[in-house]
């Protein structure tokens, strides 16, 4: 069986992700959608809120595994026996600290490849923090994120009493 690992923060996962994962998803027999745990980064949703998002956004995807990990990716990678880490690319921006991450993993784990997936042009300007930060201040995020993601995100900010506007 060929594994892959397509992980992330997915604080929360938005359009551009999705479209990853649905291409990774092809290549694969199975895709792992893993929730990294990074204590350096002060996360919007908790790990729990995220993997159900995505449970919830992927279940469709016959092939496709949620979870999340603690550590280095490359790590988990191998002890779930996988063959690659998926790794998202919006721009040409996003390569150089993706292929020096590559490289130390291959150096750390040399059987497991690193596959650079390029998002589709409607989806490069995406980003989680972008996401949150139209949705604080009342931005229409729909066309940006799953209407799952997008109800959640208005959940959290009504709580904060900053709401998402609708349309």
């Amino acid at each position: 069986m060929r594994i892959a690992v397509y992980p992330g923060s997915f604080d929360p996962i938005t359009n551009g992700h999705l479209d990853v994962i649905e291409r990774a998803a092809c290549l694969f027999d199975q895709l792992v959608v893993a929730v990294s745990r990074n204590t350096s980064k002060k996360p919007l949703f908790t790990v729990s809120e995220r993997l159900e998002m995505l449970r919830e956004v992927l279940q469709p995807y016959y092939n496709v595994v949620v979870d999340s990990f603690d550590g280095l990716t490359v790590n988990y990678a191998k002890s779930l026996g996988a063959q690659a880490i998926i790794r998202g690319l919006r721009a040409i921006s996003d390569f150089e600290n993706e292929f020096m991450m590559a490289l130390t993993n291959k150096k750390l784990v040399p059987s497991i490849d690193t596959l650079f997936l390029m998002t589709r042009a409607e989806y490069s300007f995406i980003s989680s923090s972008a996401v949150k930060e139209v949705a604080y201040f009342g931005g229409c995020v729909r066309d940006l994120v799953p209407p799952v993601v997008e109800q959640k995100l208005r959940e959290k900010f009504m709580a904060l009493e900053r709401p998402v506007r609708e349309g």
